[in-house]
């Protein structure tokens, strides 16, 4: 291969900061790694995605026990993908919060997710052996759970597709604040590889009416001020569409795959080849907009064979 696959060469710890984003709330991020957030009600904390093991959900908790005591009553997974979601044992929540169709997608594919995203990103597999099998949710919801720590409300919704077909976020009402997952990424590339190009938009749009003062993102640093939360759901939008816009024109005259990749990377390296993540996901991102250009609805499911074909048919 012309380039090693992935983030496979990415052995490099990243730097974490632990950015609060409200009274209450706080954003874990690392410098391009998946954040995590933390929301500490009157009587317990929730935290919004677990990390990718249990040794990495455990500088999560490092982080809370600098700021309270209090029991971990809560873990909202935003999204099915390993990286996400399997360092949950190590929050000991009695609730798993995720959507109905984000547990859906755990049943269909979430073994392949993980064993294709553990070939990925290795780094981020840190201490994999911990890892006590596929997380599930103890608590699901369709269109908007709402819980309450004490008496902070937390709203978790379904605002619509984007990052994956069962995207949640968290929005807590008494700061204005939200954790958007992978629907909102910060300098950082949004993966797309099991995306729905034609929806993500419209979902931003969704965020985007909330108005809200600060948002911690999947990816990239907190957003604190109106004006940085706007300029990320913008820039997350020019992303999404700089990727699925030349697709649909090579699909359109029945172009190949690698003309689409081509004409992917002639409109978006100008804009975003140093950001986090790029070269990693532009071949997943490139081939799941090739797939729904050409009327697939569904994304196909990545397996750590598909990865390995598809990465040496464009990267080669």
């Amino acid at each position: 291969m012309a380039k090693k696959f992935a983030s496979q060469g990415d052995m490099t710890e990243k730097n974490i900061s632990f950015t609060e984003v409200g009274d209450g709330l706080w954003a874990f991020t690392a410098e391009g790694d998946p954040n995590s957030g933390v929301i500490i009600g009157d009587d317990s904390v929730m935290i919004v995605e677990a990390q990718a093991t249990p040794r990495l959900a455990a500088k999560v908790i490092e982080k809370v026990r600098e700021l309270t005591d209090k029991p971990i009553s809560h873990l909202v997974l935003t999204h099915y993908h390993a990286v996400r979601v399997l360092g949950a044992s190590a929050y000991g929540a009695r609730e798993v919060i995720m959507s109905d169709t984000a547990r859906a997608m755990v049943v269909e594919r979430g073994q392949e997710d993980w064993d294709s995203e553990f070939q990925r990103f290795p780094r981020l597999f840190q201490g994999h052996e911990s890892i006590p099998g596929l997380t599930y949710p103890t608590t699901t919801f369709s269109d908007r759970l709402t819980v309450y720590l004490g008496k902070r409300r937390v709203d978790i919704m379904h605002l619509g597709r984007a990052h994956t077909a069962g995207d949640a976020v968290v929005h807590v009402p008494d700061q204005n604040v939200m954790f958007t997952g992978d629907i909102v990424e910060y300098h950082s590339a949004c993966y797309c590889g099991d995306g729905h190009f034609a929806d993500w938009s419209d979902t931003l749009d969704n965020i985007a009416w909330y108005d809200v003062d600060a948002i911690a993102p999947g990816r990239g640093d907190a957003l604190i001020g109106k004006e940085m939360v706007h300029a990320a759901i913008e820039n997350t939008r020019d992303f999404v569409t700089s990727t699925y816009r030349p697709v649909q024109r090579v699909a359109a005259r029945g172009g190949s795959l690698k003309d689409a990749w081509d004409a992917v990377r002639a409109e978006c390296d100008p804009k975003f080849k140093d950001y986090a993540i790029y070269e990693h996901c532009l071949p997943f991102n490139v081939a799941r907009a090739y797939d729904e250009a050409r009327g697939l609805d569904t994304p196909r499911i990545w397996t750590a064979q598909r990865d390995m074909e598809m990465w040496d048919a464009l990267q080669s």
